[in-house]
């Protein structure tokens, strides 16, 4: 198996290098794992692309690239640029801190993934979640470590594919925040939402005088609803959450169009 891998934490990022594990199993040992991941940080980029100016490339390793761009570049400057064939598979992450519920829609590990899914190719996006029972562990991306294997082969050997869906499915997998030997197990869920918690603006003054401000997240550990993503986690479980780009409200047309006649 051919696979490609990114993320948006950076090529040196240890999440990355627990996903290059990962991905080494999955591919076997007559396969092929390529790493096109962004020279710098890149979270909270969404499915951002670089379509206003040129970004570069650095080959460090045979297999092994980073670009000065977002996940979804990374992802076409391997499909375009870097592999001499398409993968049979892109995996993005592993993501420093989780994806479930809102921060889904701000993720660009799972941007990296959309961009898999929109080249029609099989795409899953992994995540750690963390907490206070991860805070303390010798490597806090243990669960992911010890669970991603077996969760992406699950995936691909039973999961739908949707491979003729002009809007394929990808996958998004969150690890929950607790020791690896605590996971309880797999979930399908659904995307969860967080009352009252919603990304903001803190004001800070430079030591020059000028005025800037930080984008900040709301607390992580409220709990969704039943079979959602972050309520899965919270309670010991992997949550799997199958998505797709198309984002057409399709349970509100009916009314929209009872509005409009």
């Amino acid at each position: 198996m051919r696979i490609l891998i990114t993320n948006d934490d950076g090529i040196n990022a240890p999440g990355l290098k627990v996903l290059e594990t990962i991905a080494t199993e999955i591919a076997g040992p007559e396969g092929e794992v390529w790493t096109v991941a962004p020279a710098f940080e890149q979270s909270g980029v969404g499915h951002c692309i670089s379509y206003t100016r040129p970004m570069m490339m650095a080959e460090l390793a045979p297999r092994r690239f980073a670009a000065e761009g977002t996940p979804a570049d990374c992802v076409l400057a391997g499909l375009g640029e870097v592999m001499e064939e398409r993968p049979d598979l892109i995996l993005s992450g592993v993501n420093r801190g989780n994806n479930a519920a809102e921060n889904a829609l701000y993720s660009g590990t799972l941007g990296g993934a959309m961009e898999g899914a929109l080249q029609g190719l099989p795409a899953i996006a992994l995540s750690q979640f963390l907490g206070p029972r991860t805070q303390d562990l010798d490597d806090m991306f243990e669960a992911s470590a010890a669970w991603g294997v077996r969760v992406v082969k699950a995936l691909i050997d039973s999961a739908p594919w949707q491979e003729t869906a002009d809007y394929r499915l990808f996958y998004n997998v969150n690890f929950p925040p607790v020791p690896a030997a605590e996971v309880k197990g797999i979930r399908a869920a659904t995307q969860g939402w967080r009352p009252d918690t919603f990304f903001g603006t803190e004001p800070t003054t430079s030591p020059h005088g000028r005025r800037y401000i930080w984008v900040k997240g709301g607390p992580q550990h409220k709990p969704t609803a039943p079979g959602t993503d972050a309520a899965a986690n919270l309670e010991g479980y992997v949550s799997v959450t199958p998505m797709r780009c198309d984002l057409t409200a399709h349970d509100a047309l009916a009314d929209l169009e009872r509005a409009l006649a």
